[in-house]
């Protein structure tokens, strides 16, 4: 379901409900070191003509290592402002913000991030800025793209390849650099449905294939969840609930309910 059918904001918004996290594994990976975490983060802009408008407030998450959440809410809410801020991209208004180095930012669309005519030298391209020997280069790109499933696209032209597979190569690359903690924004938005699976499948295996690796992932479609190994749910600028998918399933789904009751009182 995609939930960017619901315009709905709570009238009465609670404090957050965290859910119980388990204290031992979620597929396997352990819980108990942090990868991502923000303590009372609040983020206001301004508007032209307006006064300050507040994006974010008083939001918290902790994410463990080595798993991959998503973060999710009705448009507006605050999703893409909330990882812009974890990226370092935003500085929050208040509050204090952790995330495990290095780090990576995979944009919704691949184009702004994909520049090198092949695959092989776009995965390649931030290792410039290490001090690294070919046969190193080489071994992290090919490793890198295996771990998305392009290990047969090396000497591709970028130009020839899906969106999915763009977005692929992008988080390929990020991988390359030997980031810890991979920031992805609705990167299945403008994407076919096998795409879109193509896609979440390869952030899943480089989390199952590496405990070092944690994924944050935006996203507005509930049936994503299944893939993932926690979930926050946010309303309004606000983190709602933070805790197990099913739970959050559960939650977004009485949420759902309640609207549209609602409006056919």
């Amino acid at each position: 379901m995609n939930l960017s059918s619901l315009s709905f904001t709570a009238q009465h918004l609670v404090a957050p409900i965290y859910s119980t996290l388990p204290s031992a594994a979620i597929r396997g990976k352990s819980a108990d070191s942090v990868a991502i975490e923000g303590c009372n983060l609040n983020f206001s802009f301004t508007a032209r003509q307006t006064k300050d408008v507040q994006a974010l407030r008083d939001c918290s998450l902790r994410i463990p290592s080595g798993q991959f959440w998503m973060l999710l809410g009705p448009n507006g809410c605050g999703k893409s402002t909330l990882l812009k801020i974890l990226a370092g991209l935003l500085t929050p208004s208040s509050g204090t913000v952790y995330v495990k180095e290095p780090k990576s930012f995979v944009f919704q669309n691949p184009d702004h991030q994909v520049v090198m005519p092949t695959v092989d030298s776009d995965v390649a391209f931030g290792l410039g800025k290490i001090n690294l020997a070919n046969d190193e280069v080489r071994s992290r790109v090919s490793q890198a793209l295996h771990a998305v499933g392009l290990a047969d696209y090396m000497k591709r032209s970028v130009q020839t390849l899906s969106g999915g597979q763009k977005q692929r190569v992008a988080i390929a690359g990020a991988l390359a650099e030997a980031c810890k903690v991979l920031l992805l924004d609705e990167l299945t938005t403008f994407l076919d449905e096998t795409d879109q699976v193509g896609v979440i499948k390869a952030v899943r295996n480089c989390l199952d294939t590496s405990e070092e690796v944690t994924a944050l992932w935006v996203t507005h479609r509930l049936e994503e969840l299944e893939y993932a190994d926690g979930a926050i749910y946010m309303e309004d600028g606000k983190v709602v609930m933070h805790g197990d998918v099913t739970s959050i399933r559960r939650f977004i789904k009485a949420r759902q309910s309640a609207y549209i009751n609602q409006i056919n009182s």
